[in-house]
């Protein structure tokens, strides 16, 4: 595994690769890495020759009194777990790397970065989507991977690779979830035990508001009781049940459904959903 610091490292290395005929699929991270960025390792090994993680917290997606200075730093761990996977290659940038004195950039998220973390986080979308174009820049790689538990980031990251005619497949990979249900995060270390416990009760809630969805339920009605019952353990943040394809309003015409929720448990912002097809009539 060749662990490059600097993007002539980097480049030079997928250069190499390309010269001997082979495909580079790319995992972009932040550290602090668990088990569900290590399953986004193992399906880019099923899609591609190679394999290159990224290990980056980056600050323009992190917003005033957000927890950019605490983001939690375990490189010499998370390259053991690459290593132990047998990655081909680790970029581990620092700020000046990815950002040298003079870059500007006009990379700026599209329409489906509006509402939900969109509008709770404002700037962080745009900050998302100028260090991945970066990094794609950079890496120049034929697939990139990323997890089904940011799905507005997905769907995000996807419009920009879209509308900037990308030559990168973009695809996703299933949520990881704790033996209790609760989406596997960096941030779950944030939390108390006793918080760790309550955390258990927001995935049986997202999936009782699934169940009520196909029942039949109004939406609002559905999303009034889930409501009712999240506000018993969090403080919430957003909850929505969406097109998951468009982020807009469901109507007859919807194919898939997404459950997206995000809630503050003590000073810890979790987030979770949901997707899923509407019942087929016949």
């Amino acid at each position: 595994m060749q662990v490059c610091q600097t993007n002539q490292q980097v480049s030079d290395l997928v250069s190499t690769w390309r010269l001997a005929g082979k495909s580079v699929a790319f995992v972009p991270t932040m550290g602090g890495l668990h088990q569900g960025h290590l399953s986004l390792v193992e399906q880019a090994k099923q899609q591609a020759d190679n394999v290159i993680v990224s290990i980056f917290v980056n600050p323009t997606q992190f917003g005033e009194n957000e927890d950019f200075e605490q983001y939690p730093n375990t490189l010499k761990e998370d390259l053991k777990q690459l290593e132990a996977l047998q990655v081909a290659g680790v970029f581990t940038p620092d700020a000046q790397q990815m950002y040298p004195d003079g870059f500007s950039t006009n990379i700026k998220a599209g329409h489906l970065a509006e509402g939900l973390c969109g509008e709770k986080r404002p700037g962080y979308f745009d900050g998302v989507v100028q260090i991945v174009h970066r990094l794609f820049e950079i890496i120049s790689p034929d697939i990139a991977i990323f997890g089904q538990k940011d799905y507005q980031q997905l769907l995000v990251i996807k419009q920009m690779v879209s509308e900037y005619s990308l030559p990168i497949k973009i695809l996703s990979a299933d949520i990881v979830r704790e033996a209790d249900g609760l989406a596997m995060s960096t941030r779950n270390q944030y939390l108390s035990a006793k918080e760790r416990t309550e955390a258990a009760h927001l995935y049986r809630i997202l999936v009782q508001l699934k169940q009520d969805v196909l029942s039949n339920k109004t939406v609002d009605s559905a999303i009034l009781n889930a409501e009712q019952s999240l506000a018993k353990h969090f403080k919430i943040d957003y909850l929505s049940v969406l097109d998951a394809n468009t982020l807009s309003a469901t109507t007859d015409n919807t194919t898939k459904i997404a459950i997206l929720c995000a809630v503050f448990l003590g000073s810890t912002r979790l987030i979770d959903n949901i997707i899923f097809h509407p019942k087929q009539t016949t």
